[in-house]
């Protein structure tokens, strides 16, 4: 569950620290007062859109922390997975926004990608925002409910499926392009089999390349080296400075050297300098010998070296590449040389294909059926404890021509609210306030197929009075029983069922507007009721109205917790 929110900075926040309760938390306040930016706060925490606009005029940054406390091994698995360390369940994620628009993200303290954050905030936590009910117009989306209460064997169908329509499809993309005419293919064969024997006919070594270029390099070079060499022989070889004047000293040292030990160490040292200029001198000999008549040598180089890369502009980045190609033109000269038995081979593997596709296709669509007959009786019911009296529902499905990843199932709600009216699509005869009652009534269908602990409704209520809204609020409260919800509300009837009530207000000092939020006493509870109820003015007749109907409230969230819990 979200058990606190810390935010600083953000839109009309100065800084706010929330600590929420179980079961139904009620946000209330006047119109502008900041109900919105409340939950915005809490999205764009969880990876929601925020740009540099949500940062307080005068601040250089806003920061959002969420604590929430979850038991949910989905959550342990995939901090684990990123090396997030845990204490007693705990995970804190928090945002900081900086005003030049840039987000850093943290999970227990670790910065963490986007991408990271959202997908763990889809298993803490449900956000149903003010236009979500729209998403049941999309007739796109009906499918993908459905999907997800099936879940379970459906699920492991639809991963099967995705990867033989991927295999399908490229088998089938693979033989639309291998029918060409025999011109072409004829044409392709030789222009494969010329470049196949260009690249054999070089006969390429890995590292050659590298081995050629530092041999260019030498070579390109010879006659500096060669000049530079001869000079260095002249200062060290036979009748040279160095060499004479060393050998001078060592037979001068010689002569002393006898007189005292301490002697013998420098004449060891210097007669040993000696042998290794003779050394040098043989070695650079030998290396100025090897220079003679390089001429020949240095065209074969450069010849090769140039064919080298004539091949790597063509076929590859290095040799490793030209080599890669040449195993793809063997690979197609053999195909193409086969090529009826290749066609065959593709078309048995296409057909074969297809077959298991289809074969997947009718499975989920077994399953689909046989789940929406279950999903419609519930929601039909939940429908009906949310004042649906006469309501009729169906999915009905259609196939498509084409096969996609999901199948060839297309599905579509069918609504009829009052007796005698035929069955129609709901984007053809919902109102406002029908939609948020149908989207309430799903989740409280798929409260019982995920583990989501914590689910907000931002004015869930939209479109509702009446015996509407307290059956509404009953179905709220009973939602509570089994999880957290937070719910931004303006009906008197939903706020009296709240376990934990807040009210967001805005003050301002003439400079600057802020919102604050407080938790409201089990009498500051009723008061908010009652100016729900009676606006402006609340008479004592208003406040004792208020306080009714929060009694009242109380007794129906027993009757309605112990019915949920199965206890009556």
């Amino acid at each position: 569950m979200l058990v606190s929110l810390h935010a600083k900075n953000f839109a009309i926040i100065d800084e706010i620290e929330v600590y929420f309760g179980e079961h139904l938390n009620i946000i209330t306040g006047e119109t502008g007062a900041g109900k919105s930016v409340i939950i915005g706060s809490i999205g764009a925490a969880l990876g929601g859109k925020a740009t540099k606009d949500v940062v307080r005029a005068g601040a250089e940054q806003a920061l959002v922390e969420l604590l929430f406390v979850t038991a949910q091994e989905s959550v342990h698995a995939m901090l684990a997975a990123q090396g997030i360390e845990e204490q007693e369940d705990e995970v804190l994620i928090s945002r900081k926004i900086l005003s030049g628009g840039k987000s850093v993200f943290r999970v227990n303290g670790e910065t963490v990608p986007a991408a990271f954050v959202k997908e763990l905030a889809g298993e803490l936590i449900d956000i149903h925002g003010q236009h979500e009910h729209q998403s049941l117009l999309k007739k796109s989306k009906h499918l993908e409910m459905l999907d997800r209460f099936a879940a379970g064997e459906l699920s492991e169908v639809k991963k099967a499926l995705r990867g033989s329509f991927l295999e399908y499809r490229a088998l089938k993309k693979e033989l639309l392009g291998a029918v060409a005419d025999e011109e072409v293919r004829l044409r392709e064969l030789s222009f494969l089999k010329f470049e196949l024997g260009e690249i054999e006919e070089a006969r390429l070594v890995p590292g050659e390349w590298e081995e050629l270029t530092r041999e260019h390099k030498r070579l390109a070079n010879a006659n500096t080296i060669q000049e530079t060499l001869s000079g260095v022989y002249r200062l060290t070889g036979e009748g040279g400075a160095a060499a004479e004047q060393i050998g001078h000293a060592v037979r001068q040292l010689s002569k002393i050297e006898p007189y005292d030990e301490r002697l013998t160490q420098l004449y060891v040292s210097l007669e040993s300098v000696e042998g290794m200029v003779h050394d040098f001198n043989r070695e650079l000999n030998a290396y100025l010998d090897d220079c003679e008549d390089e001429e020949e040598h240095f065209a074969q180089v450069e010849e090769r070296l140039g064919l080298v890369n004539r091949l790597m502009a063509r076929y590859g980045a290095d040799i490793e590449g030209i080599l890669a190609h040449a195993e793809e033109c063997r690979a197609k000269i053999e195909k193409f040389e086969n090529y009826d038995e290749y066609l065959e081979n593709l078309k048995k593997k296409c057909t074969a294909a297809e077959k298991e596709l289809n074969e997947l296709c009718g499975k989920a669509s077994a399953l689909r059926r046989e789940s929406a007959e279950e999903l419609t009786r519930q929601l039909t019911e939940a429908l009906r404890e949310l004042n649906f009296l006469d309501v009729r529902l169906e999915l009905h499905f259609e196939t498509l021509k084409e096969y996609t990843a999901d199948g060839v199932d297309e599905a579509e709600f069918l609504i009829s609210t009052n007796p005698g009216e035929p069955l129609m699509p709901l984007v053809r005869i919902a109102s406002g306030g029908e939609l948020s009652r149908i989207m309430l009534a799903l989740k409280s269908v798929f409260s019982g197929k995920d583990e989501i602990e914590t689910m907000i409704f931002d004015e869930i209520d939209v479109g509702v009075s009446g015996r509407t809204a307290q059956m509404v609020s009953e179905k709220m409260s009973g939602l509570a029983g089994q999880r957290q919800l937070l719910c931004i509300t303006h009906l008197p009837q939903i706020a009296a069922m709240a376990d934990t009530h807040f009210i967001i207000e805005k003050m301002t000092d003439g400079q600057k507007t802020r919102t604050q939020i407080r938790k409201l006493t089990e009498d500051g509870a009723v008061g908010e009721i009652a100016r729900m109820l009676g606006g402006v003015e609340i008479t004592d007749t208003v406040l004792t109205s208020a306080a009714e109907m929060k009694a009242m409230a109380d007794k129906k969230k027993q009757e309605v917790f112990a019915r949920v819990n199965g206890k009556c």
